[in-house]
């Protein structure tokens, strides 16, 4: 049996589907709710940076419904800016991109390892370290 014809029974109506299937065609349920591979900014609903556009498809909500909810949060201590800004520096741009924040860690981490090894290379054995 290849992966094309593979089989499984749905854990909410115990229809028989696809293995590969991410909604059951029968009860029209999402199996997964989340896709780490949908999780990027570069959607094409996306309107201002694409935050609402990920969030929607990371989490099978209406586009629009996610913008009301950013906006309304707006309203409650301006949480709806935080949160959009937050997922603005955390979700990645495109597939396969670091986000905003692993950039910034990743130059850090070079800029320390420059500062630690002053400008210099790493030595091959570490010093008190015993050759064989």
């Amino acid at each position: 049996m290849d992966d094309t014809t593979a089989r499984r029974p749905c854990p909410f109506c115990a229809e028989d589907i696809a293995v590969a299937a991410i909604r059951c065609p029968h009860c029209r349920t999402r199996l997964s709710l989340f896709e780490a591979l949908e999780w990027r900014r570069d959607h094409a609903e996306r309107r201002v940076a694409g935050v609402a556009a990920a969030v929607a498809h990371a989490t099978a909500l209406p586009v629009n419904a996610v913008r009301l909810g950013f906006g309304v949060l707006t309203f409650v201590h301006l949480l709806g800016p935080l949160l959009y800004a937050l997922g603005w520096a955390l979700i990645p741009p495109a597939a396969g991109q670091p986000s905003v924040v692993e950039q910034a860690f990743g130059e850090a981490e070079t800029v320390l390892r420059r500062w630690r090894n002053g400008g210099a290379t790493p030595p091959s054995r570490l010093p008190g370290d015993r050759g064989a």
